[in-house]
This record gives structure tokens, C-alpha cells and sequence, in this order.
């Protein structure tokens, strides 16, 4: 599994010029999942990512969580996060999972973080999606799960 996530002051995805998921403080996530990703990538991830420091504190130093600051995660699948461009122009997508496998692991990603109190907006999984956002720092970090480095 690897996911970009991106420290956001606000965020949306929209489908079909129709907003599906907005936040205001808190994560981006462009989320990938690779063919051989299971459960426990999924909670690795997501426990990263919940637990990450990346939001500052009254000294301005990155101390808190997205979960210290009470803020939301915008999390969108992101498929293409397994292209391969090593060979040729054409981007290779053998690595990402198939549709049938990575929509489960998806959303049990999503529901995950939401265990945790969490409030998670989504985009529509497969979707032709537009995400526009406001980057704050700039702060994006690539998290991945130990799977995604076999």
C-alpha cells in the first residue's frame, strides 16, 4: 500500500462538476493499493498516518496528529500510485490491484481511520475525479506499508 498524504488547510473531489468530499483542516490522502496488500498493511498505514506529527504546536514545531487537532482526512483511491515508468512512455499498472480487490481494502482503510474518530470524506472509487486543495507548509510525505517494498 502507499499513500501521498498531504497536509491540507481545505480540500474537495468532485465528480461530474458535483462535490462528493470536502474537508477543511487536516489530510489529503491519495490513496494506492498494490495486488498483494492485505488487512494488515491496511491498519499499518492508516495507524501511521493517524499518528503522524506533521501539524505544529503553540512553538510552531510538528508535534501534533491530525488527531490531536480534531482535523479530517480527504481520502481519494488513487490507482495510478502503482504506475511503473521504468520501461517505455506508457505507464505500467501490474503492481496496483484490481478493482474487484483494492475497492474492499479501500474501504476498509477509510472505515479504519474512522474507528479512530476520525471524520473521513472519500471520492467515488474508479470515479474520474478532480481534487483541488490548499497544501499547507508545503508538507507531503509518501507512507507505504511493509508489503509495498517486496
Amino acid at each position: 500500500m502507499r499513500v501521498v498524504v498531504q497536509r491540507v488547510t481545505e480540500a474537495k473531489v468532485t465528480v461530474n462538476q458535483e462535490t462528493v468530499g470536502q474537508i477543511q483542516e487536516g489530510l489529503l490522502l491519495l490513496v494506492g493499493i498494490k495486488q498483494d496488500d492485505t488487512l494488515d498493511d491496511i491498519k499499518y498505514v492508516a495507524d501511521k498516518i493517524a499518528g503522524l506529527r506533521i501539524f505544529e504546536d503553540q512553538d510552531e514545531r510538528m508535534n501534533h496528529s491530525v488527531m490531536d487537532i480534531k482535523g479530517s482526512i480527504l481520502s481519494v483511491s488513487q490507482f495510478t500510485l502503482y504506475g511503473d515508468t521504468r520501461k517505455g512512455r506508457r505507464p505500467n499498472f501490474m503492481e496496483a490491484a484490481k478493482p474487484n480487490v483494492a475497492e474492499p481494502l479501500y474501504d476498509a482503510f477509510n472505515d479504519y481511520l474512522r474507528g479512530k474518530k476520525i471524520p473521513v470524506e472519500t471520492g467515488v472509487f474508479g470515479a474520474m475525479m478532480d481534487v483541488s486543495f490548499t497544501n499547507s507548509g508545503p508538507i507531503t510525505l509518501i507512507v507505504e506499508s511493509a508489503c509495498s517494498k517486496r
